[in-house]
């Protein structure tokens, strides 16, 4: 069996795809793979580091700088030969798309080349590039039940899920103490992304203050480029703990009481792996504004609450986690309605889905 994997930009497509390859590589222990990528984002270091055959491209989404835009023409027809030229050697038996605007050449190429190929959304708003690739495909998939109606030109869709919950449970629990954090004591997490917001760093500032009342922890992660200016010149309660990142977020989300987080498709995923209680910021600076409409899918079935980060500072948001931290049969409520939610099998159901459109 051999194998292409795109995905590009952002966690949020790559470790959905790395998910599904794992999946791949216990099916087919021969599998050969190789990734195609950009040259310049986070998929061209993360990658060959995992000693995974990549091919990177250069080209860059559109944007509103003619100059710019008049460049990526020109790129993409590039970047369509090339991969054209790779898919020609490489000779896959089928092309899996996980979204960036890098999918668009391969998805193409490949079916110039009568190549099947596979199509994952991540989020509740179909992306541009999915949206425009969602009639070439043989088979889109789905992270939210709702988003199978938007694929209308599709040949055929499937709910899968997202595969990354999958890769939250199959993480090593961390326990509490472990980072320094007390055990018996409840705890909560608050991030923004693998990267951290400065804006939410800012609003939150005084909620840090407002935790040295309460009977509950909190773990802060600042995101990488935030931490030294964050932590300047402030003392923090012992109850509160700031780090600038966590490299297995998951592993400690299972020993957390609740979650305050962005609302990327891969941290909903893993918090309805994990039936965990969130809150929700979603970042209003994303594409579509996805991150609001993928909270939504999950706080309508009483699953979650949002807050948005306009209506964001540190007394709701203190006010809010008491609130629900107080609210036991509200809690038990959220935990039941995300295990209702959450799909645990999604690789599994990709894989078998793909089985029956290579016939095997």
């Amino acid at each position: 069996m051999r194998v292409v994997i795109s995905a590009g930009g952002t966690g949020g497509h790559i470790y959905p795809a790395l998910a599904v390859l794992d999946k791949f590589k216990k099916a087919y222990p021969n599998l050969e793979v190789l990734y195609i990528g950009t040259k310049n984002r986070m998929e061209s270091e993360l990658i060959p580091k995992r000693n995974i055959p990549y091919l990177g491209i250069e080209i860059y989404g559109f944007s509103k700088n003619i100059f710019k835009d008049i460049k990526n023409t020109f790129l993409l027809a590039t970047s369509y030969h090339k991969c054209y030229k790779a898919l020609q050697e490489f000779k896959p038996d089928l092309v899996l798309g996980f979204g960036g605007y890098l999918t668009y050449p391969v998805i193409k190429a490949a079916k110039k080349l009568n190549i099947k190929t596979f199509l994952h959304e991540q989020n509740s708003v179909i992306g541009k590039t999915n949206k425009m690739l969602a009639k070439d495909v043989d088979l889109v998939a789905v992270s939210f039940l709702s988003t199978m109606e938007k694929f209308k030109k599709a040949k055929k869709v499937v709910y899968t899920g997202n595969p990354c919950g999958e890769r939250a449970l199959a993480t090593k629990k961390i326990r509490k103490c472990e980072i320094g954090l007390d055990e018996r004591e409840k705890l909560i997490i608050v991030v923004a992304g693998s990267l951290g917001s400065a804006s939410i760093n800012d609003k939150l500032k005084d909620f840090l203050k407002l935790v040295k009342k309460s009977n509950y922890q909190v773990l802060y992660i600042t995101g990488k480029n935030y931490y030294e200016k964050f932590i300047k010149d402030t003392k923090f309660s012992n109850n509160v703990k700031v780090v600038p990142y966590l490299d297995n977020l998951p592993g400690l989300m299972k020993s957390a009481d609740l979650i305050v987080s962005r609302a990327g498709a891969s941290t909903i995923s893993e918090i309805l792996a994990l039936n965990l209680p969130a809150i929700f910021i979603p970042s209003p600076y994303v594409s579509n504004n996805h991150q609001y409409y993928n909270a939504k899918e999950i706080t309508k079935n009483n699953a979650s609450i949002m807050i948005l980060e306009e209506n964001l500072d540190g007394k709701t948001l203190f006010n809010t986690i008491n609130d629900l931290l107080n609210d036991k049969q509200r809690l038990e409520i959220m935990k039941m309605n995300l295990k209702n939610l959450g799909k645990i099998d999604s690789s599994e159901v990709i894989l078998k889905e793909i089985k029956e459109l290579l016939n095997e």
